[in-house]
């Protein structure tokens, strides 16, 4: 059975929409076998964003991602990466069609409810560095 990060931002937490992300990756048939609330720092961030930290928006993504609790899973299921990828929708809300969680809830690039492992491997080292 393929795992997957998956990590609900301060946004979705903020707009009260946890309950229907939980409900669309539970219908789509995955299992949540391991799930948290917790406050990430700078530290964490920069590790986890590494590809970002030179980037120009990068202390907009900290600000924001420590502006309140995210909430870490480990979901299970066949083909889970590629699976949630899709159900999530393309980082770029404009770019999300409807039917996906992005493209029914995110309305900003950078607060886009979402962030979901893009590789089996970052899947397996995103869990590691989230839950030990």
């Amino acid at each position: 059975m393929e795992k997957t990060y998956i990590m609900l931002k301060p946004d979705a937490v903020k707009r009260k929409v946890v309950g229907n992300i939980i409900n669309r990756i539970e219908n789509k048939g995955y299992n949540i076998t391991t799930i948290k609330m917790f406050n990430l720092d700078e530290e964490i961030l920069k590790e986890h964003y590494s590809h970002l930290v030179d980037m120009p928006f990068f202390p907009e993504l900290v600000s924001f991602m420590t502006s309140g609790p995210v909430i870490g899973m480990i979901v299970e299921g066949d083909d889970v990466v590629q699976g949630m990828r899709n159900l999530m929708g393309p980082t770029k809300w404009v770019e999300a069609m409807p039917g996906t969680i992005r493209g029914d809830f995110a309305n900003n690039t950078t607060q886009n409810l979402i962030h979901g492992s893009d590789s089996v491997a970052n899947a397996i080292i995103e869990i590691e560095r989230f839950f030990g």
